[in-house]
């Protein structure tokens, strides 16, 4: 079956889109991924290093390059918080400027996940590549492209005379730490950024490359150190072991208050809750769309028996939710454990994980940090000493998650409209697992405003793991996308 013909409109912004990416996006995030910009929670230092200012002022500088007219640019640096990059362009469709929501806000950042270990032997997080289609390394995808796209987007829309209205840009640098500077930021920057109309967020994932997606909703996260203290130091293990306990075995006991260790369900009622009605049905519609490759993304290990390890299910429907509306615990770190080559017969004095709690997206992200701070600290195992330190800022702890306001029928139309003109497919929907805090401090200030939540990591993209990649096919695709919804907006 053919694709349906496109307008030239839309002929054109894809060339310009595809154009600019060879020319110019490509070669910026080359530059980019060399930078081992890494996100304030896994440098400490990142101001004395310089490095998120390096990647900042490179992206200012590139925008301001295209000279868009009349874009003002500005970097804004609030006292001991990361730095953002906002930019404002004004409306090129005469009627826009003086009523309510006649701005689009375009978000993005350039902060990124460290190194993380397994990368393909000629690869590396900060040696980019350019192979197939397929840009390599760490943070292209998530999400430095966004605001070289968003640029483009908009200029696309200026190089052929289709009016638009008002844009902003924010472009955030510890997002990657769970955004603590962002609400500072926002609330500094809210008299400058307008009535905002339509937030276009490219922080986010594509359940294919064949179509276009919208993000509807997104979990929340609670992050933070856990740590059993039980010696002052190690001790031999055949003097102690059976008297002393170990500080893993009782990790392992506290543990168990939040988890069921046979089916990962988390225990404690007020970190769930009920999927709405319509989310199921977009599950629906999206599991029978992805079937098998919901679960079959994933870069499975050697069973037991020879075959591929499995998922917790194999049913479309369940995985999806799973990952997007089920609260799950992750441990991403450890300390107090020699290496392997080093480990000799020692009790050790203390365990320390870092957890990563994915929380429902209408489950409160402060509060379920109070909550798993009691939980874990109460009346610890032979009275050692239990400590979690959830991370983010005092009276910001932890991330809420996101379930987007149903769509107005112009954002509808054009959402369809785009992906059937650049991609020859219907717009899917499909939630995400992950966290962009953004979202719901947005949604709490701009409750009127409508949300285009999208992005490039598709499967096996592997943001945050080894062998990170920007599909750029797509990302060209989607370029244009957001340009023609970007006009659309009313």
């Amino acid at each position: 079956m053919n694709a349906p013909a496109r307008s030239a409109e839309a002929q054109a912004l894809a060339a310009y889109a595809e154009e600019a990416w060879d020319q110019r996006i490509v070669p910026a995030l080359t530059d980019y991924i060399g930078v081992p910009a890494k996100s304030p929670m896994f440098d400490a230092d990142w101001a004395a290093h310089g490095l998120l200012e390096r990647v900042v002022v490179d992206a200012a500088r590139w925008v301001e390059s295209r000279k868009v007219a009349g874009l003002k640019l500005e970097v804004v640096r609030l006292p001991g918080r990361t730095p953002v990059i906002f930019f404002d362009i004004p409306a090129t469709r005469p009627e826009s400027g003086s009523g309510p929501g006649d701005t689009v806000l375009l978000y993005g950042h350039l902060d990124k996940q460290p190194e993380f270990n397994g990368w393909r032997n000629d690869l590396g997080p900060w040696t980019p590549k350019y192979e197939n289609g397929l840009l390599y390394g760490r943070g292209g995808a998530d999400d430095g492209y966004a605001v070289y796209a968003a640029i483009t987007a908009i200029e696309a829309l200026d190089r052929q005379g289709i009016a638009r209205p008002r844009c902003v840009g924010l472009i955030e640098t510890c997002e990657e730490s769970g955004s603590p500077d962002l609400p500072a930021y926002i609330e500094a920057l809210k008299p400058r950024l307008g009535n905002i109309a339509l937030v276009v967020c490219l922080d986010s994932g594509a359940g294919n490359y064949d179509q276009l997606w919208l993000t509807t909703n997104l979990r929340g996260m609670v992050s933070g150190v856990l740590k059993v203290e039980i010696l002052t130091e190690g001790v031999h293990s055949g003097d102690s072991s059976g008297l002393v306990p170990s500080s893993f075995r009782i990790l392992r006991q506290v543990l168990d208050r939040l988890e069921d260790s046979r089916t990962g369900r988390l225990l404690p009622d007020s970190f769930h809750c009920e999927v709405p009605a319509s989310r199921m049905a977009q599950v629906r519609t999206t599991a029978a769309i992805l079937g098998d490759l919901v679960w079959k993304r994933f870069p499975w290990a050697c069973g037991a028996d020879g075959g591929p390890a499995l998922p917790t299910t194999t049913d479309p429907v369940e995985a999806l939710v799973n990952r997007t509306w089920k609260p799950t615990l992750s441990v991403t770190g450890a300390e107090g454990f020699p290496e392997l080559s080093n480990a000799g017969n020692v009790l050790r004095p203390y365990t320390a994980f870092k957890l990563s709690l994915r929380l429902p997206p209408l489950v409160d992200g402060h509060q379920a940090s109070l909550a798993l701070k009691r939980l874990l600290e109460d009346n610890a195992p032979y009275n050692a000493k239990v400590t979690f330190q959830p991370d983010g800022r005092a009276g910001a702890l932890g991330a809420t998650g996101w379930n987007a306001p149903d769509l107005a029928p112009w954002l509808e139309q054009a959402l369809n409209a785009a992906s059937t003109a650049q991609f020859g497919a219907p717009v899917g929907y499909i939630g995400q697992g992950g966290t962009i805090p953004l979202m719901s401090m947005l949604a709490a200030g701009f409750p009127k405003a409508q949300m285009m939540v999208c992005g490039v990591l598709g499967p096996k993209s592997n943001a945050h793991g080894p062998n990170e990649f920007l599909h750029v096919p797509y990302g060209k695709r989607l370029t244009a996308a957001v340009s023609q919804v970007i006009a659309a907006c009313p």
